[in-house]
């Protein structure tokens, strides 16, 4: 089929567009990774657009990786991100599956006071008392339990629950099924594209999540990975890093490459995983989006 001059020029300009969007996002990213393994001396000394690493060396990643802080602060971060998103997921099925059904009293009352949620909350310093009253100051249950329900995904499944027909939960109720048998056998299988979006929604939350670590969490054995990050980037630890290490001391250029190398072993994990769940978005995020 031939194409018409308004067609071509209208496909030409979204890749154009597109070009420039994907190289605006992917730069940062290439800069960070190529200033990790450039020479300090040579990173110092350039200006400008950093195009490929200048002079290569992974002294920088030994000296991270041999920091006791971030080896403990990615087996913290770990323990978050299993555990928690264990619990995000079993939490939010169950509440999602009960919402889901019409036979539920009030449950679009009981909807409107999540909903509601989204928009109005308590606070941090009532949230800080009560999470001290319960006494989960510096465990990781003040880390896991807050945030136990994301009202935005707890919308999403609901909704996924809902476009499962009813005749299947009919007819293994004829069969003499009950609510956890549909659930764990019926809808949850049905359910995976939707719930491996939710695995990486709250499992990428509890890896980058470092803001409550920092109000609940006194003791640096409890640091997630990401608030050790922080603490090493504004609070300029690099040069107390090769100290602790043995490193002869490089001054200011080697403390700017260690920072760029410490957000390369944070972020390169989650990209990892994110190939293996991305055709799942579509699906599962669209299916919330549009179905009331």
């Amino acid at each position: 089929m031939k194409r018409n001059i308004g067609e071509t020029l209208f496909d030409t300009t979204n890749v154009i567009i597109l070009g420039l969007l994907t190289i605006a996002t992917l730069y940062p990213f290439l800069h960070v990774a190529f200033a990790s393994i450039s020479s300090p001396s040579e990173l110092a000394g350039h200006s400008g657009l950093l195009l490929f690493p200048r002079g290569i060396q992974w002294e920088a990643y030994k000296l991270v990786l041999s920091n006791n802080l971030i080896i403990t602060g990615y087996k913290n971060t770990l323990i978050y991100v299993v555990v928690g998103t264990t619990l995000n997921i079993i939490v939010t099925s169950l509440m999602a599956y009960a919402l889901s059904r019409r036979g539920v009293m009030l449950r679009n009352h009981v909807m409107m006071f999540i909903v509601f949620t989204m928009f109005f909350s308590g606070g941090l310093i009532p949230t800080y008392l009560m999470i001290k009253g319960l006494g989960l100051l510096n465990t990781m249950g003040a880390i896991v339990l807050p945030g136990l329900i994301s009202t935005m995904n707890l919308i999403i499944m609901r909704t996924y629950f809902q476009s499962i027909p009813e005749s299947l939960e009919e007819s293994a109720k004829l069969d003499g099924a009950g609510d956890w048998v549909i659930l764990l056998k019926i809808i949850i299988p049905l359910s995976m594209p939707v719930i491996s979006v939710m695995i990486l929604y709250y499992g990428v939350g509890h890896w980058n999540a470092w803001f409550n670590a920092s109000i609940y969490l006194n003791k640096p054995e409890l640091f997630p990975l990401q608030l050790v990050l922080r603490n090493i980037l504004i609070g300029n630890s690099t040069d107390d890093m090769m100290v602790s290490l043995g490193v002869d001391q490089k001054g200011q250029d080697m403390s700017e490459v260690i920072k760029y190398t410490t957000i390369m072993v944070a972020t390169i994990p989650v990209l990892l995983v994110y190939p293996f769940l991305q055709k799942y978005f579509a699906k599962g995020v669209m299916i919330g989006a549009i179905k009331g």
